[in-house]
C-alpha cells in the first residue's frame, strides 16, 4: 500500500496489511500444512496461490522454510480466503477430520456435482470466495 494510501485511508475495510518477517513466515507455514491436510498436489496449490507452474520449486522452499510466500495483495487475499475455508470447515466438522480434510476434493451436489477444488482453482479469487460464502451458508450464516 502506498504511504498516500496509508495516510488517506488507514484502516480501509478489507485491506489487507502486508505481513512482517515473522508473519509471513507463520503464514507460509500454516498453508502449507492445510495443502498438506488437504493431500494437495504441487499443481493444485500453485493455482490457489495464483503461482504459474513455472514456480513449482517454490514450494519446496516453503516447506523447508526458505522462504515464504509472497506478500502481495493478490497471494494475500487468497491466504485468507483459504484460511477462511479452513475455518468454516473446521466449524462444520469440528469432530469429523476426514471430512473436514477431503471436502475439498468431493462432488458436491449443491455446487452442480463439481468438487470445491474445482471452482476455487477455475474461477481463482472468486471461486475461493464462492466456496468460503458456501460453507457460511451451510453454517446458517
Amino acid at each position: 500500500m502506498s504511504a498516500y494510501a496509508q495516510f488517506a485511508f488507514p484502516q480501509l475495510p478489507g485491506m489487507i496489511p502486508e505481513p512482517g518477517k515473522a508473519e509471513a513466515e507463520g503464514l507460509t507455514k500454516l498453508i502449507t500444512n492445510l495443502f498438506d491436510k488437504w493431500n494437495l498436489t504441487g499443481e493444485e496449490q500453485l493455482d490457489l496461490l495464483g503461482l504459474s507452474a513455472n514456480s513449482r520449486s517454490l514450494l519446496s522452499a516453503y516447506r523447508k522454510g526458505g522462504k515464504s510466500i509472497p506478500s502481495s495483495r493478490d497471494t494475500m487475499e487468497r491466504v485468507a480466503w483459504l484460511l477462511t475455508i479452513h475455518k468454516a470447515l473446521r466449524l462444520l466438522y469440528p469432530r469429523n477430520p476426514e471430512i473436514r480434510y477431503t471436502w475439498v476434493k468431493r462432488r458436491n451436489q449443491a455446487l452442480n456435482n463439481l468438487t470445491p477444488m474445482e471452482i476455487m482453482r477455475q474461477g481463482g479469487i472468486l471461486g475461493l470466495t464462492l466456496i468460503s460464502r458456501h460453507l457460511d451458508h451451510q453454517r446458517g450464516i
